[in-house]
């Protein structure tokens, strides 16, 4: 059965960094474009940095450009965030999914970036 396991979440100072993780399985991995999202309570989930299989187009939501790489390591079935100079507005639990499978969601993982 298809799994999508998060981690590398935690809390950090603004302007910090963070790296996320997601681990898959269940599924050809290499075949798929990837996703990360984000959401807050309240809030629908957002859309924040896509890229495609194998990894050469990557598109980021205007509100990270500059700040965020997405990467995928298609060997270890792993998808990568990389988040700089993070900000409070970046406060959130992050999730990833392929967009065109729209898997059952993981358990995302929380980051929170505060003073």
């Amino acid at each position: 059965q298809v799994q999508l396991v998060e981690s590398g979440g935690g809390w950090v100072q603004p302007g910090g960094s963070l790296r996320l993780s997601c681990v898959a399985s269940g599924f050809t991995f290499s075949s798929y474009g990837m996703s990360w999202y984000r959401q807050v309570p309240g809030k629908e989930r957002e859309l924040v940095a896509v890229i495609s299989s194998p990894g050469t187009v990557t598109n980021y939501a205007d509100s990270v450009k500059g700040r965020f790489t997405i990467s995928r390591s298609d060997a270890e079935n792993t998808l990568y965030l990389q988040m700089n100079n993070l900000k409070p507005e970046d406060t959130a639990v992050y999730y990833c999914n392929s967009p065109r499978r729209n898997f059952a969601w993981g358990q995302g993982t929380q980051v929170t970036v505060s003073s």
